[in-house]
């Protein structure tokens, strides 16, 4: 790559992670007061510390990568790293004060933006920042999960998704063989647990066109299923700390992986696998929800742990693979290769799923 190049390269990622800053300080403006910790669950962070996190991740992966170098907070490391520090400790921890914390935001990233600037050529200290910006995005959905859950107004940045009516098809592929996973070379930022491109043969196989609607769950309801934890009587849904009609065309959301499979044993469908959804998403409508498929998280043939270590690798085993986007999604994580993972039993996030017709 050429110095040109490189320049060019080096400011977009300096462009890309400001963005991210900016929408993950506009989706945490509203979290003050008693909202800075809110309540002890196991589904969310307490959000004042969510927010040093982020700025811990970029200073101890731009700035020092890894334990190398000065901590610009004595004390980062025993508050901060979610590697080391239990979930249920973090509401008790002695946090700076949300001022404080972004005025280190703040430092942290100026101090990796002049070092950007300085050593353009740094192809590891690209990655870093690469790495942070898309984890600085994931905690800005994961945010509006927070607000989602505790009931608070949503961020002002939160679109409110338009959903139009329209026809679900049954669309028909023929499989065959499928390259799943990251080729080597691909330009973009590549996540372990997508490493590497690797052969899978698909059967013929029907999947739906649009992710399963609120109308069409509430007819499994009406049969003795579960509704969604934000419903009210089959009319109405919380969205945030507002009670609105239900959008029967919307696709349903905050459906757990069971709940899935239990309305898919009720319709006599199934949920596509991680290959047929990715072959498919050229012809299917996504993006609205996050989308369960059938799929156990579990590394590629050859995974290796990037320098993250955390990442990927102690959810193997236990979490499931959804695909997509939902419409919090920052677009920088929206590809269809992407493989977002959650525990089965998950439904805080905007997640919903398509079905598959049985194979015969």
């Amino acid at each position: 790559m050429n110095k040109r190049a490189i320049d060019t390269l080096s400011s977009e990622l300096a462009l890309d992670l400001t963005a991210a800053r900016d929408h993950f300080a506009q989706v945490s403006a509203g979290l003050v007061g008693e909202r800075l910790l809110g309540p002890k669950l196991a589904i969310v962070n307490p959000p004042l510390w969510e927010i040093g996190h982020v700025g811990w991740f970029q200073e101890h992966w731009c700035l020092r990568e890894g334990r190398h170098g000065e901590k610009m907070l004595p004390n980062a490391d025993a508050l901060y790293d979610s590697s080391n520090v239990a979930h249920d400790t973090r509401w008790d921890l002695p946090l700076p004060s949300i001022a404080e914390t972004r005025r280190y935001l703040a430092t942290v990233l100026e101090r990796t933006l002049e070092r950007l600037a300085r050593e353009p050529d740094n192809e590891r200290l690209r990655y870093f920042v690469r790495l942070s910006t898309l984890h600085e995005d994931m905690h800005a959905e994961a945010l509006h999960y927070t607000h989602q859950t505790l009931g608070y107004p949503a961020p002002n940045c939160a679109p409110d998704p338009e959903c139009k009516p329209g026809s679900e098809l049954d669309l028909f592929f023929d499989g065959g063989r499928f390259r799943l996973g990251a080729e080597r070379g691909e330009e973009r930022f590549v996540f372990d647990n997508e490493k590497w491109a690797h052969d899978v043969v698909v059967a013929p196989f029907t999947i739906a066109s649009r992710p399963v609607s609120n109308a069409q769950y509430v007819e499994y309801v009406k049969a003795g299923g579960t509704a969604p934890r934000y419903w009210r009587e089959q009319r109405e849904e919380r969205r945030f700390d507002r009670w609105v009609a239900l959008d029967r065309h919307a696709p349903v959301r905050h459906v757990s992986w069971h709940e899935a499979q239990e309305y898919c044993r009720w319709a006599g469908r199934r949920l596509p696998t991680e290959a047929e959804w990715q072959l498919a998403s050229s012809r299917v409508q996504w993006g609205e929800v996050w989308e369960w498929t059938i799929d156990t998280f579990a590394p590629f043939p050859g995974f290796s742990a990037d320098p993250y270590a955390d990442y990927s690798q102690p959810w193997f085993d236990t979490h499931k693979v959804l695909k997509g986007a939902s419409f919090t999604t920052p677009p920088r994580l929206v590809y269809p290769a992407f493989r977002n993972f959650y525990l089965p039993e998950r439904a805080d996030m905007f997640a919903g799923f398509r079905t598959c017709r049985m194979n015969p």
